[in-house]
């Protein structure tokens, strides 16, 4: 363990170091990162810069991680005479605060002076964000910016200014830091190799004219008749060497005579484009290939081609051609189809052959490797732009950062909402400042519902402008009756942009003790309003059922018949007397019951409140004690991680924390009320008569009690 005396404090139940001074920057390296509140944090989806955000990310994997927060510190304290400069910065870091004894700093100063210097400003005493925030601007300046990559303004020269247009336009340029395509020593070097391997191709043209060049300037077109054909015409050669070997399968090679009427059947085209598939003549054993009548005629333009720029110039006149004749056509040809299939240098196709021999012969290429050499030697000049960029970055953000990584001080402190509150949402007269933005609700809920915390999830919308986010409200505040699916609310971001919110997903648990205490009696409540509801649609449908079949019944009746003689008339049906033994026996057991219930609790004498109190204890307690065991495990943890943190400890939102979180509607202080509601229903009085009635029995008990003894109830 280190030997540094560090300082702790205690929020949300976690032991949490504080992080106010340069020494405890200078020895954080030496703090065992078990005492670190998170170790692993996303670089995008909260309220950070997020370039520098990207700039602590060195493995650039989307994450920022504990070692690469060290790396970011001891930089910035390499950087700077007082580190602690990072959890007060000002809108410019001075120039003075720059150290110049070490190796980062004195980059950083001299490069912050050369960005001054370029902007107009070099008697500058401070430098901030907005100089060094696009430094595509600051390099677009600087014709050589030592990346290595040099584009057409990085010259006066005319002939590099073409050679470099010429190598971004055939084998590819790259983005120079101003943003601007140029050309680096490797793509010269691919340039001109492909200039030089497609001279020498070029070059076989003259100097094996005899073999590549057998019809001279004619046979590239001739080539072309060739390849249009030379598939088909093997195929030929090869079903008469197979009708040759066995004559039994020439019915088969001229394709069945069903295939012909299937097409037959239809209109065929000019062309007989219907028959491609079918072979080019018809076959027979060791049988020559016509070259005109008898040719199939979805090939005879083709066919016509060929002759015209082949068999007629290397043949002479046929009427057919045979297999050695064909064999010896595709021998004389080949070195030019091989030729012409394998070119050498295709990404300079485009160069004219005298610009490449001119360019092969001149000196050029070295001239633009010079020029590269020399923005490579301005490297250093150029990436301490980039320092100062970053210890301008660090140097606003990283103290927050600290404070919402290392320690969570700025979630627990309240000056300041942490970086991962996305915002306030207002709904059910309730804000709620615990509020995380979600890629995936249903994902993130899995997680987050293991933090004990009663969780909103809306979608919101801002239709204005389109923008358009999920997020995850932690309800820590108020009752919850009217929280459902469906409701709506009013979300605002950190830039103080309103969106239309909507609940989708709810992950239900307890937010405080006095919910808990009237949670049994609200459940009881709306037990008995739905028994209510259901039984009264269960009787109105009853009653609906018997208001038509007796309406039925009247509408079948004929009024004018008159009534049969001697029918005996109606009786009503008694009552049963089972049923009426059945009703006594149950009002006589509730009323034993009740006077069971009545007595013991009058017998209590003078401990009847601890009779009452011990009866909401038992009624209340059971939810009282769960909602305090959710409660005391309630932390900010799991919800974090369901996020991409990686939380290293429980940091608790108790119930005080909870409330400041999610503020419940107040009037105003100073603020008059008019108590009058013109709309009020008129109060029932029944309730205020049942419990005087109450209170006068229970008073006359306990007097009776104490003048007279115990009493002997009459029932």
């Amino acid at each position: 363990m280190s030997e540094f005396p560090w300082r702790f404090f205690v929020a949300g139940g976690v032991n949490q170091v504080r992080l106010e001074t340069a020494d405890e920057l200078r020895n954080l390296g030496s703090l065992d990162q078990k005492l670190w509140v998170a170790l692993s944090c996303p670089v995008r989806g909260h309220d950070m810069d997020e370039r520098t955000m990207v700039l602590i990310d060195e493995d650039k994997d989307g994450r920022v991680r504990a070692p690469e927060v060290l790396n970011a510190v001891a930089f910035v304290c390499k950087a700077l005479k007082d580190p602690a400069l990072i959890f007060s910065p000002g809108e410019a870091l001075p120039l003075a605060a720059i150290r110049e004894d070490t190796a980062e700093g004195k980059a950083a100063l001299a490069s912050a002076r050369s960005v001054l210097a370029s902007l107009g400003r070099p008697d500058s005493a401070g430098i901030s964000l907005a100089d060094v925030s696009d430094t595509t601007v600051i390099f677009a300046s600087m014709p050589l910016n030592g990346d290595g990559i040099v584009h057409p303004g990085a010259t006066t020269d005319p002939a590099l200014v073409a050679l470099i247009e010429q190598i971004v336009g055939t084998v590819g340029g790259e983005p120079d830091r101003s943003g601007v395509a140029g050309a680096s020593a490797p793509k010269v070097e691919e340039f001109f190799a492909a200039l030089a391997e497609r001279a020498a191709w070029r070059a076989r043209e003259t100097e094996e004219a005899a073999l590549l060049l057998p019809l001279g300037e004619a046979t590239a077109a001739a080539s072309a008749a060739y390849l249009a054909v030379g598939p088909k015409i093997d195929d030929f050669f090869s079903r008469t060497r197979l009708a040759s070997f066995d004559a039994r399968s020439l019915a088969s090679l001229n394709r069945a005579e069903s295939e012909f009427a299937s097409i037959a059947a239809n209109d065929l085209s000019a062309d007989a484009k219907e028959l491609e598939a079918f072979p080019l003549a018809l076959v027979g054993p060791g049988k020559a290939l016509p070259l005109g009548e008898g040719v199939n005629p979805a090939w005879t333009q083709r066919m016509s081609a060929f002759v015209e720029a082949v068999v007629r110039p290397l043949l002479g006149e046929r009427a057919e051609l045979s297999a050695g004749e064909w064999a010896d056509i595709k021998a004389r040809l080949a070195p030019y189809v091989a030729w012409q299939a394998a070119p050498g240098g295709t990404a300079v196709a485009s160069v004219e052959p005298a610009r490449a021999a001119e360019l092969l012969a001149s000196d050029l290429k070295e001239q633009l490797l010079a020029l590269i050499a020399a923005d490579e030697a301005r490297r250093a000049e150029a990436e301490g732009i980039d320092q100062v960029e970053r210890l301008v970055r660090y140097t606003l953000h990283l103290g927050r950062l600290l404070r919402n990584y290392v320690n969570f001080s700025a979630f627990y402190g309240r000056r300041e909402k942490a970086v991962f509150q996305a915002g306030t949402l207002f709904f059910d007269q309730r804000s709620c400042e615990l509020v995380l933005r979600v890629e995936d609700a249903a994902r993130h809920g899995v997680m987050a519902g293991l933090s004990g915390a009663y969780l909103a999830y809306f979608d919101c919308v801002r239709r204005s402008d389109g923008l358009q986010m999920s997020v995850c409200a932690a309800v820590t505040n108020g009752e919850v009756d009217n929280i459902m699916v469906g409701r709506n609310g009013v979300f605002y971001d950190r830039q103080g942009r309103d969106y239309d919110a909507r609940i989708t997903k709810l992950i239900e648990n307890p937010i405080s003790i006095r919910q808990a205490f009237w949670s049994p009696y609200k459940k009881f409540i709306r037990t008995v309003e739905e028994m209510i509801a259901k039984r009264a649609a269960a009787a109105d449908a009853a009653s609906a059922a018997k208001m038509d079949a007796a309406a039925s019944t009247t509408a079948n009746l004929d009024s004018s018949a008159p009534p049969v003689a001697g029918a005996p008339p109606v009786a009503p049906k008694p009552l049963d007397i089972g049923t009426l033994a059945a009703i006594g026996v149950a009002v006589g057991g509730v009323s034993a019951v009740l006077g069971a219930i009545m007595q013991a609790f009058f017998g209590l004498g003078l401990l009847m409140p601890v009779g009452v109190l011990g009866l909401v204890l038992v009624i209340s307690g059971p939810s009282m004690l769960v909602a305090a065991l959710k409660l005391r495990r309630r932390n900010l943890g799991p919800i974090l991680d369901a996020d991409g943190w990686a939380v290293n400890a429980k940091a608790r939102v108790n119930i005080p924390f909870g409330e400041s979180l999610t503020k419940l509607a107040e009037l105003p202080k100073g603020a008059s009320r008019d108590l009058k509601d013109p709309y009020a229903e008129e109060p029932a009085r029944w309730p205020y008569a049942v419990a005087l009635l109450a209170i006068l029995g229970m008073a006359v008990f306990t007097w009776y009690s104490l003048t007279e003894g115990a009493m002997t109830l009459p029932w």
